[in-house]
C-alpha cells in the first residue's frame, strides 16, 4: 500500500510517489516503534560488527536492514520514527514507581548504538520522535491521532499488543517481521477484545512485560469474558456485584477480588493507556526531507556500511547511483 498524494520533498520525488492503491484515498503515515526492531538487531546480529573506532554496531546494521526493507517495499512519503528515552523517566514511573523495574538497563554498548539509530534516520531524511517523560508508544499514539485529525490513515510498524488500542477505521498494525497486518477488527481474534478494551484489558489481567500487576487472580481469558459482558471497565467495576452470577468458574471469587483491587485496576488502566497528548517536535505531514548524500556517505563510512548496503541506502533516498554502480 502506497500513497498517492502529491506533496514533494525538497530534494524531489521518492521512488514510488505516483503508485497509489485505488482503494486507499486517504494518504498513509507510517509510524514506526524503532526500540523494537533496535533490541532485535542487538540481539540477532553478532557482535564482531564495529565501527571506525571499535564499538560493536551490530543493533545499528541489523536496524539498517530492517528500514531498508521497509523503505524499499512501502516507499513511503510520511513516515515517523519513535524512539523510547523514557525507559525510566516516563510519566508512568511517577504514579507507579515499580513500572518497568523488572527491566534491567540497557548495556552502554546498546544505548551508543540507540544514538547511531536515530542519526541514521535524520540522515535518511525520516522524522524522528523521542521524549524523556513519553514513551515511544505514547508518540505513537499521538502522532497517530493529530494525522487522523489532518485525514490520514496509519499504519503501526510494530508487534506491541499494547499498540493495537490505537486503531480505528481503516487503520493497521503491522508485525512487520511475521508478515502479518491486521486492523481494529482483527484484534478480537488476536487478543479476546476489541481494540477500544484493549487498556481496560490490560487493566485487568495485567502486563507482566510492563510489570503492570493487573487484578489478582483475573487472567486473559476472564477479562476478556468480563469485557464481552460489560463492555468496559468502569461497567465491570460498577456493577462487580452481578459477576458473581456470571457462567463461568471463578465468577464469584473474580466479583470479590475486582471489589477488593477497585483502585489497582483503575491504576493500572491509567499505566496501559497511551496518551494522545505527548509533545511532538514535529506534527502531520511528517514528510520526509530531502537527503544530503555526503552527510550520508559520511555516516556510511563511520558504521562501516558495505557497498550493498551503500547502494540500497543511496536508491531508498532517491540519489543519484553511486560512481561504479
Amino acid at each position: 500500500m502506497r500513497d498517492s498524494d502529491s506533496d514533494t520533498p525538497a530534494g524531489g520525488a521518492l521512488p514510488g510517489d505516483a503508485i497509489g492503491d485505488p482503494l486507499r484515498h486517504r494518504p498513509t503515515l507510517y509510524l514506526v516503534d524503532a526500540s523494537l526492531y533496535v533490541f532485535r538487531a542487538w540481539h540477532a546480529m553478532p557482535d564482531e560488527v564495529q565501527d571506525a573506532d571499535g564499538w560493536p554496531v551490530n543493533a545499528v546494521h541489523g536496524f539498517a536492514r530492517f528500514l531498508l526493507e521497509l523503505l524499499e517495499r512501502e516507499r513511503p512519503r510520511h513516515v515517523a520514527i519513535a524512539f523510547d528515552e523514557a525507559l525510566d523517566s516516563s510519566f508512568r514511573n511517577a504514579i507507579y514507581p515499580a513500572y518497568k523495574a523488572n527491566r534491567a538497563p540497557a548495556p552502554q554498548e546498546l544505548r551508543r548504538q540507540f544514538a547511531y539509530c536515530k542519526a541514521l534516520c535524520s540522515t535518511l531524511g525520516l522524522v524522528v520522535l523521542a521524549h524523556r517523560e513519553y514513551e515511544a508508544d505514547d508518540l505513537i499514539g499521538t502522532s497517530l491521532h493529530l494525522a487522523r485529525g489532518a485525514g490520514f490513515r496509519s499504519v503501526i510498524v510494530s508487534a506491541d499488543k499494547d499498540l493495537s488500542q490505537l486503531l480505528a477505521g481503516d487503520d493497521e498494525q503491522w508485525d512487520f517481521a511475521r508478515g502479518q497486518r491486521w486492523g481494529m477488527h482483527g484484534v478480537k481474534a488476536r487478543l479476546g477484545v476489541e481494540a477500544h478494551q484493549v487498556a481496560d484489558y490490560l487493566a485487568l489481567s495485567g502486563d507482566p512485560v510492563d510489570n503492570i500487576p493487573g487484578v489478582p487472580g483475573i487472567g486473559a481469558k476472564t477479562a476478556a469474558t468480563l469485557l464481552a459482558h460489560f463492555g468496559s471497565l468502569d461497567v465491570l467495576l460498577a456493577r462487580s456485584d452481578e459477576v458473581g452470577y456470571l457462567r463461568f468458574r471463578g465468577a464469584a471469587q473474580a466479583g470479590v477480588r475486582l471489589r477488593l483491587h477497585r483502585e489497582q485496576a483503575l491504576l493500572c488502566r491509567r499505566l496501559s493507556t497511551i496518551a494522545l497528548d505527548a509533545p511532538l517536535d514535529a506534527g502531520p505531514p511528517f514528510l520526509r526531507d530531502a537527503v544530503d548524500a555526503a552527510t550520508l556517505a559520511a555516516l556510511a563510512d563511520a558504521l562501516r556500511f558495505g557497498p550493498m548496503t551503500r547502494r540500497r541506502l543511496h536508491a531508498a533516498c532517491g540519489l543519484e547511483p553511486l560512481a561504479g554502480n
